[in-house]
């Protein structure tokens, strides 16, 4: 005897809506996510209530954000109500590499090297050397870096560099051919005072701690971390986890900088206390380098005591 067995062909049109929850629901969740860790860590509030503003608009979202992002660029993620600059640069992220550099970066858990593999023309020795080299840890500042820094890393020339130049402006949904320009930057006089405030208040405990997994094979939770707000700016503060930072022993003095202003990119410095010469025992800022790559030198990039 045959038995028949009757099969329902699931319709095309809830194949894609269960496709457009999946991805809305996964970028919303991880925007929410951030939000919430902003806020278990001191945050204002400002920040995070932007980031769940704009979680509530995608998972509501009719098309898919992959969708947008593949059709419209970076400029239809940035039409969508709630969703500005910033907020963008993170979906493209998340959509092309399936990571989000910041989130990973609260979590303790940015791995520059993975991220940096995701861009053609990036092999894994390659992706070594730019962090460690090069110092640095996302997409934008590699991005910036190719683009206008003054980057001497071996293997990286002038080819290399507009193929990765390239690969990153594909992937952060923005125009390949036109030329970026840098954004603004907080006065050296506010990074001193993020600086300053960071340090004391690591050093009194008043600061969430979290567990880095580069270079912490114990998993202790050692890192104090401090986000605060100068004007429009954000800014988020952490001793430096880097190779260097470890093997000078510096990781109780480098203090790393990432700031953010709506409408422009993210941008990162470190405040490091100089060791001789002239200016010995100050604190100052590095990483604010011209478009020529030279580095700016005045007395507002130093904390005379």
């Amino acid at each position: 005897m045959i038995v028949q067995t009757s099969v329902h062909a699931v319709p095309a049109t809830a194949v894609a809506s269960r496709s457009l929850l999946a991805i809305n629901r996964l970028i919303a969740g991880r925007l929410r996510d951030y939000a919430d860790l902003l806020i278990r860590q001191g945050e204002g509030g400002f920040r995070a209530k932007a980031f769940r503003r704009a979680a509530d608009v995608i998972s509501v979202l009719d098309r898919p954000i992959d969708q947008i992002l593949s059709q419209e660029g970076r400029e239809g993620l940035i039409a969508l109500p709630a969703v500005g600059t910033g907020i963008a640069s993170a979906i493209a992220e998340m959509v092309s590499t399936g990571r989000w550099s910041q989130l990973d970066r609260l979590r303790g858990e940015l791995a520059p090297e993975v991220l940096f593999r995701s861009i053609p023309g990036i092999g894994s020795r390659m992706a070594g050397r730019l962090a460690v080299e090069g110092k640095i840890e996302s997409l934008e500042e590699l991005e910036n870096a190719v683009r206008f820094g003054k980057l001497d890393v071996k293997g990286l020339g002038p080819r290399r560099r507009r193929m990765i130049a390239a690969g990153i402006a594909e992937r952060l949904g923005r125009p390949i051919f036109v030329p970026q320009t840098r954004g603004a930057r907080p006065p050296a006089s506010v990074l001193l005072q993020v600086d300053r405030a960071y340090r004391e208040r690591a050093a009194a405990g008043q600061l969430r701690k979290i567990a880095p997994k580069r270079f912490n094979p114990t998993g202790e939770a050692w890192l104090p971390i401090l986000h605060a707000r100068h004007g429009d700016w954000h800014f988020t503060a952490l001793f430096s986890n880097s190779e260097l930072a470890h093997r000078l022993n510096k990781t109780a003095d480098w203090v790393v900088i990432h700031y953010y202003k709506d409408g422009q990119p993210d941008g990162r410095c470190t405040v490091v206390t100089v060791s001789q010469g002239p200016w010995v025992g100050e604190r100052v800022v590095r990483g604010r380098e011209s478009t020529e790559g030279e580095e700016e030198v005045s007395d507002e990039t130093r904390d005379r005591k």
